[in-house]
């Protein structure tokens, strides 16, 4: 009988980005005058990705959006399509507020700490779930959205950018690592349980994983230490 895969090996993988998306424009969000940019477009040609994101991108809100380990964020055109089911509209590339549109890599699936190459050179670690907002359910315009897209459960993932590069639609992705603890980015924002937030803080701990202070103040929580 053939040994079981070991999982922090990475199969082959047939994933690629479907659309590489920006700012357009900032927009006014809720009665108060705030301004967002999650109003995002696809863009033609590659693009340069940094420690910070994509050049010419920017976030209005630093406090929960932005900086190295929510640089990128990846949405799968498998759960838009989910989504145009339901909604009976388009949901084109960007609308989501992602900056990748991907498709063939399992963007929900993947383990914190998952680290991919996208393109030729791009290298980027995933390190948390997308947490919707009241301003992602302004911009689409779908009644009780937050609950909604939360109960799904696969929110999309940020990436923090390990070696920076080009990125262009079409581009490919290759998962080259993932850690072996069995903690994705959808079962942790599903349910956060202590099981899985012990795994994270003892890979913390150790220094084995890098875990972005945002997700490792639910892990805390989860631990009942916050």
């Amino acid at each position: 009988m053939p040994p079981a895969p070991d999982p922090s090996t990475p199969g082959p993988s047939s994933g690629r980005v479907l659309a590489v998306c920006r700012v357009h424009q900032l927009q006014l969000d809720g009665a108060r005058g705030d301004v967002t940019a999650i109003d995002k477009r696809p863009l033609d040609g590659a693009v340069d990705v940094g420690r910070l994101g994509l050049r010419g991108d920017v976030q209005a809100d630093r406090e929960d959006h932005g900086g190295p380990d929510k640089a990128v964020y990846a949405y799968a055109q498998e759960e838009a399509d989910h989504w145009t089911g339901v909604l009976q509209r388009d949901l084109p590339p960007g609308l989501f507020g992602e900056n990748l549109r991907t498709t063939g890599v399992d963007v929900d699936g993947a383990e914190v700490g998952e680290r991919w190459r996208v393109g030729e050179r791009l290298e980027v670690e995933v390190t948390m779930a997308r947490t919707p907002c009241q301003t992602f359910a302004r911009h689409l315009g779908e009644e009780r959205w937050v609950r909604r897209f939360t109960e799904r459960g696969r929110p999309g993932a940020y990436l923090r950018v390990l070696v920076p590069g080009e990125v262009r639609a079409g581009d490919p992705i290759e998962v080259l690592s993932r850690p072996g603890h069995g903690v994705t980015t959808a079962a942790f924002f599903a349910e956060r349980s202590p099981e899985d937030a012990r795994v994270l803080r003892g890979a913390h701990d150790d220094g084995s994983l890098r875990v972005a202070p945002a997700l490792l103040a639910y892990v805390d929580r989860a631990l009942g230490r916050a």
